[in-house]
């Protein structure tokens, strides 16, 4: 079947995403008062916004539509998405423009590190679209990026949240032995929603990837997170606690879904902030060193901050 676009641009969101055009729209359900955030336009806002545009930089804080952005761009922290802002798969819940991505630019981790050298970050978060395109999955840039960084921001802790590298054998090993100091791949919810959710991936490779992590290094941070409000029931989430647990995953992130357009799958609930703060007891329980589960909770929010806690925790276990 051809389907043909304005390219005039009637239909943005069938230029961004065009493997969801078919797809009838779905009502997008008001949002509750515990999901308000304020919108930006802090002068910190604005030279963070001008440092990424100086450099050529796409960062995930826009291209998936953060409601976290106002407030980490005011504190001049932004995650870096590596590799071009077009991805190689279709998830449900994603709002990263999908399609075939171009060359990587060979310049582009250098510029990160220069980035984060004028941004002043203690720590950074890079992250990448899926590129399943490339025999490696990105995993040398990766690599390059990483020791980039390491080059010009000596004393900058470096977190990268990946893809799985699917069916990219080597690639996991040659970015563990860049030696970034969090490992983060999420898994992004559970089992039973992965067909309808996050179709390109595999619930058990993803699980299994992290725990070759610590097995290839396991002095690595490794972190994962899932979202709620996708359908999933909370027997499933406390499952997918114990198969994090089982790969010696240290660090757990719970935040809200929150549907971008009406072509994205739909929120089947907005979770309370009382139900975060009970899977957050949960999840201590069951021994993560670190926890955060909140209905505005992303991967990369307070990063630095929960680093820092993240690290304490096992100098504590140690003494």
């Amino acid at each position: 079947m051809t389907i043909v676009f304005d390219h005039a641009g009637r239909d943005r969101r069938a230029l961004r995403h065009p493997e969801k055009a078919h797809r009838p729209d779905t009502a997008i359900a008001r949002k509750p008062d515990w999901i308000r955030v304020r919108a930006p336009g802090s002068r910190e806002y604005h030279e963070t916004r001008a440092i990424v545009r100086e450099f050529g930089l796409h960062t995930v804080c826009e291209e998936a539509g953060c409601p976290n952005i106002g407030e980490c761009w005011d504190k001049k922290h932004a995650t870096f998405m590596i590799m071009g802002d077009t991805c190689t798969r279709a998830c449900a819940f994603c709002n990263v423009k999908t399609g075939m991505p171009g060359a990587l630019d060979a310049s582009e981790p250098d510029h990160v590190a220069e980035a984060t050298f004028k941004l002043g970050l203690a720590h950074i978060v890079i992250t990448s679209v899926d590129r399943d395109d490339l025999a490696d999955g990105g995993a040398e840039h990766f690599a390059q990026t990483i020791r980039a960084i390491r080059v010009r921001c000596p004393t900058t802790t470096i977190e990268i949240l990946t893809p799985d590298f699917l069916r990219k054998d080597g690639a996991l090993e040659v970015v563990v032995a860049a030696k970034p100091d969090v490992f983060n791949h999420n898994l992004e919810t559970v089992p039973s929603r992965y067909l309808n959710v996050r179709p390109g991936a595999r619930y058990f490779h993803s699980v299994r990837l992290l725990q070759r992590v610590k097995d290839l290094d396991p002095t690595i941070f490794s972190k994962s997170g899932i979202m709620v409000g996708l359908g999933e029931e909370r027997h499933e989430i406390l499952q997918v606690m114990d198969d994090l647990r089982s790969a010696d995953v240290d660090f757990l992130t719970i935040g809200q879904y929150l549907q971008p357009t009406r072509k994205h799958h739909a929120v089947m609930r907005y979770v309370p902030p009382d139900e975060f703060s009970a899977y957050e007891k949960v999840a201590y329980t069951k021994g993560f060193l670190m926890v955060s589960a909140s209905p505005l909770t992303r991967s990369s929010h307070h990063a630095g901050d929960d680093f820092a806690r993240l690290r304490a925790a096992r100098a504590a276990l140690v003494r």
